[in-house]
């Protein structure tokens, strides 16, 4: 996956400890009976940060999730610290809430800040007991260990089924300061948002205010995060935040301009790519495939559409089959909640070096099935539908369907 090369951004390593004034951290506290597994993660800002965050829309909510939004309530969008673990979601637990709100104050109390300055998240299986001894055994030594080196340690710390961790960051200029961005992510399966997905955090050292912020961050969900389909499930702790320590020295952005314009590219183009590293990691995925709708009336119906394609399981079967049936692509752009004159669809199958057109003005077309299968030999495609209904476009992400994401469910709790 290639990354979008804008003038003015250069991407930097570091991933969530690129900005200026944030550290990081994760071991192993003993949730993941597998020592050689972090399952533990923390990143800290040397000082206060204006915050947002966007959380799931599933009515069955893990406790992070609401700790997490009465805290930012509370504080008034201020944030100083994240503290999330995986293998356990402490979802569906009688005591959920009492247990995230005591992680907080114990993560709270190691860094000397309110516990209403904590960002919780947790990720893992649903139904679990889960006791704060091990966040307790482990705080000291967790704090102890933040530094800049420590974005590593706390993104594998995330990571379930996820086979690579998700790590990207971007530095750009404003009013001449050197600003930077950056995030990490997890997600592998149970990835169909409806707001967020997955565990997904963002740091920044712009100075920016809360509002403009959360403002930036729920559009850009819009056609990111909330584009990406691995499975049709979403899940009960997907979480977004985005906290902003300003150490970068610029004027505060309290409204829109230039300024914002600028940070919200990079939050952009850091959001985008973490959803393509979240699509191309999906549970037992062979295939990366994005597809794009251009030529639609406005962005809504563009965005409806590509979602319907990618997210279609018959679709994912033939990408994985490398079986060029399109009518399983025009199928899924049919019953699309969406107003589409089925009469103008043209369809490209392509891989980064090659095309092939399958349907022009609503109706298969003669083409090569050899060069067809040539194209779906290749691990990134994508699907390019042409409306010629108006000039919105709009892109949506996700992976094919192989025997192994159903080997990985049947038996994800062992």
């Amino acid at each position: 996956m290639k990354k979008k090369q804008i003038e003015g951004y250069t991407y930097v390593d570091g991933g969530v400890c690129a900005a200026k004034g944030f550290v990081a951290n994760g071991l192993n506290c003993g949730i993941n009976p597998d020592k050689n597994k972090n399952d533990l993660g923390m990143i800290y800002s040397v000082t206060l940060c204006d915050a947002a965050a966007v959380y799931t829309q599933n009515k069955v909510k893990g406790a992070p999730v609401v700790v997490t939004k009465n805290n930012l309530e509370k504080s008034g969008a201020k944030a100083q610290a994240v503290i999330v673990n995986s293998k356990n979601a402490n979802t569906c637990n009688a005591n959920g809430i009492e247990v995230a709100e005591e992680v907080c104050k114990l993560t709270a109390a190691e860094l000397k800040i309110q516990p209403e300055q904590v960002i919780v998240g947790s990720t893992g299986v649903i139904g679990q007991p889960m006791s704060v001894e091990p966040f307790a055994a482990a705080m000291a030594d967790l704090a102890a260990g933040l530094s800049v080196e420590g974005h590593d340690a706390a993104a594998t710390a995330i990571m379930t089924t996820d086979t690579v961790k998700k790590e990207v960051a971007v530095e750009f200029e404003i009013d001449g300061k050197t600003c930077r961005l950056g995030g990490m992510a997890k997600g592998s399966g149970m990835i169909h948002p409806n707001m967020a997905t997955t565990l997904n955090f963002v740091t920044t050292d712009v100075a920016i205010s809360g509002e403009m912020l959360q403002k930036a961050l729920s559009e850009i969900v819009k056609v990111t995060y909330n584009c990406l389909s691995i499975d049709g499930d979403t899940s009960t702790n997907d979480m977004v935040s985005v906290m902003a320590n300003g150490m970068a020295g610029n004027d505060k952005i309290v409204e829109e301009g230039k300024n914002y314009k600028i940070v919200k590219q990079a939050l952009h183009m850091v959001m985008e790519y973490m959803t393509m590293m979240l699509a191309a990691d999906g549970e037992g995925a062979s295939k990366f495939l994005e597809c794009s709708c251009d030529g639609a009336p406005d962005q809504e119906t563009a965005i409806i559409v590509a979602k319907s394609v990618i997210r279609s399981p018959l679709v994912k079967c033939a990408m994985f089959g490398e079986d060029a049936n399109c009518g399983r692509i025009l199928c899924a752009i049919g019953y699309a909640e969406a107003d589409v004159d089925v009469s103008k669809i043209e369809l490209e199958l392509a891989s980064e070096n090659d095309a092939i057109t399958t349907y022009k003005d609503g109706f298969s077309i003669d083409f090569s099935e050899e060069k067809a299968a040539e194209i779906l030999k290749e691990k990134e495609l994508y699907i390019r539908i042409h409306l010629h209904q108006g000039e919105a476009s709009a892109k949506a992400w996700g992976c094919d369907f192989t025997y192994d994401y159903v080997k990985i469910n049947g038996d994800y709790r062992s």
